[in-house]
Order: structure tokens, then C-alpha cells, then sequence
């Protein structure tokens, strides 16, 4: 199996040498890492040179939907996809343990896993510390795989086979802007025709969750529910999943805008929701709107 390693990156230079330097560390063969940055400045291949790593850059419009999508074109003799943020942080068996999930379940097209160390829903996890979590992580090559049924893939680690992917003409819908939001689950949800959807243990490793280069708060909060709103109306996603989603992040924004987290800014993603109500009602709800703002 031909296994690609694929990083989006926007605006985290010395992040990207730091998030490779793990990549390094993998126990499988690495065989070859797809990295897109949005500028040339957000990726400089001579300051991993020494890592040893089989290195190739590919450009695409800015984004992360368009940037994913120009590794993907340039991947197309790859058998699996590996999506990682550029701040995830994979154990080292990460690869050794995806080879096997694939050649044991032939009827997966998408594995993922929810990191239990996910620097995202906190204010973050600083490198040092995720490093000696993701060091020390490992799971017993003898046990049976821990897989399980889910909805979709999470973007920050998440692992497509290659084939239906490109038969079928699946890509990231180039029509959710800048950060994406929710980009992941659209993405998954047109391969579920193809196979299992599935969420494996023994995926592990540590989301930094850097704050840097994400939607600021009014985009954000305007996304989450321009995006689900539109992935249910073409079809990708199920009302029930959209309506869920975007309730719950409204909610989570009104109940502490009044006393907000000190890395999250409720208060404008309230007021993104706002404004994304507001054009719910008047009809013009569409997730570019936000490049408006």
C-alpha cells in the first residue's frame, strides 16, 4: 500500500517544522508527505531537510477545502490518504496501525479518531507536552483493532482509501471558504455510498489546537450555521446531524458570551450567528458570505 501523509498549512511556518519532526518519528515506512501551503512563506522544505522524510509541496488557491483538494490531484496513484492539521501531533505506530486497519477491513473507506488529548475544545496544548504524550503512546500490535461506527471524519486526523476518492470524483466542496468548518464531515459523508465510516482506538495521537490561523469569532459564528445549512440542502449531510450541530453551537455562544473562555471569542461568533439568522430569514444564507466580511 502507498501511503501519503497529506498537511493543509496557512500561516504556521515554524509550526509546520515542528509538526514534521513527529511525522519522523513514525515506526512504518513513510512513504511519501504531500504538504500545501497557502503562500510560500507558510512552508520552507529546507528546514526539514534533516528529517529525512520524502518531502513534496504542491500549491493551490488559499483555503483549506482548495489546498487539500491540490494534494489529492497530485496524489492519484496513492492507495490511502492520510489528512493531518498541521498541528496534530501522530504516534508513532500511527501509520503501522492504519496499514493494518485497511488490509484487515476492505470494506472501510474512511477511518478516523477523536484525540483524548484535543488541544481544540481547550485553550490549547503547548509542544512540549504534547511531545512527551505522543511519545509515549502505544498500542499492543497483537490486540484486535477497536473499530467502531461514526458519523464522519474529523480533520484533524482522519485517513481515506485513495480509489473511490478518485473514481468517483469526491473532493472538498471548494465552496466553504478559508478554514472549511465542517468540510470534514462533508467530505466523509460522499464516501459513505462507498464503504464503512469507521472510528479506530488505536488512531492515536495529540490536536494541538492552535489558535492561530482558524476563523475569527463573527466568521465563525456566521459558518456554523451557514455550512450545515448548506451541506443539508445538497444532500451531504442529514437534517437531523445539521440541525444538532448548529443548535448546540448557538447555544454554547449564548450561554457564556457573558463569561467567555479567554481563547474563544463567543461574542462575535454569537453575532456571526446572528447575522447568519438574519439571512436565513431573508433567504441569502451561503457560507461565502463570510468573504464579504
Amino acid at each position: 500500500m502507498k501511503v501519503v501523509i497529506a498537511i493543509a498549512t496557512a500561516g504556521r511556518p515554524a509550526q509546520m517544522s515542528l509538526t514534521l519532526e513527529q511525522v519522523a518519528k513514525q515506526t512504518a515506512k513513510v512513504d511519501l508527505v504531500v504538504v500545501c501551503p497557502a503562500n510560500e512563506r507558510d512552508f520552507e522544505p529546507a528546514a526539514v531537510g534533516h528529517l529525512g522524510l520524502p518531502i513534496e509541496v504542491v500549491h493551490g488557491t488559499p483555503g483549506l477545502c482548495p489546498q487539500r483538494n491540490a494534494v489529492i490531484e497530485h496524489c492519484r496513484d496513492a492507495d490511502l490518504l492520510v489528512f493531518f492539521d498541521d498541528d496534530f501531533y501522530p504516534a508513532p505506530d500511527y501509520l503501522a496501525q492504519v496499514t493494518r486497519l485497511f488490509q484487515e477491513h476492505r470494506d472501510v473507506v474512511v477511518a478516523t479518531n477523536h484525540p483524548v488529548f484535543d488541544g481544540a475544545s481547550g485553550p490549547g496544548i503547548p509542544h512540549d507536552q504534547a511531545v512527551r504524550i505522543t511519545d509515549n503512546m502505544t498500542s499492543d500490535p497483537a490486540a484486535a483493532l477497536d473499530v467502531s461506527p461514526t458519523y464522519g471524519g474529523y480533520g484533524c486526523n482522519m485517513v481515506v482509501r485513495a480509489e473511490p476518492v478518485m473514481r468517483h470524483q469526491v473532493r472538498f466542496d471548494e465552496r466553504l471558504p478559508l478554514y472549511g468548518w465542517l468540510e470534514d464531515i462533508d467530505f466523509t459523508r460522499r464516501l459513505a455510498p462507498y464503504g464503512r465510516i469507521v472510528k479506530c482506538r488505536q488512531l492515536q495521537g495529540v490536536h494541538l489546537g492552535i489558535k492561530r490561523g482558524r476563523l475569527k469569532g463573527v466568521r465563525l459564528g456566521y459558518s456554523q450555521l451557514a455550512n450545515p445549512y448548506y451541506m443539508v440542502r445538497k444532500g451531504s449531510v442529514a437534517p437531523s446531524f445539521a440541525a444538532k450541530y448548529a443548535l448546540r453551537n448557538v447555544a454554547m455562544n449564548g450561554l457564556r458570551c457573558i463569561n467567555p473562555e479567554p481563547w474563544v471569542d463567543r461574542r462575535g461568533r454569537l453575532w456571526g450567528n446572528t447575522l447568519a439568522l438574519f439571512d436565513f430569514v431573508r433567504g441569502r444564507l451561503r457560507p461565502d458570505a463570510i468573504l464579504e466580511m
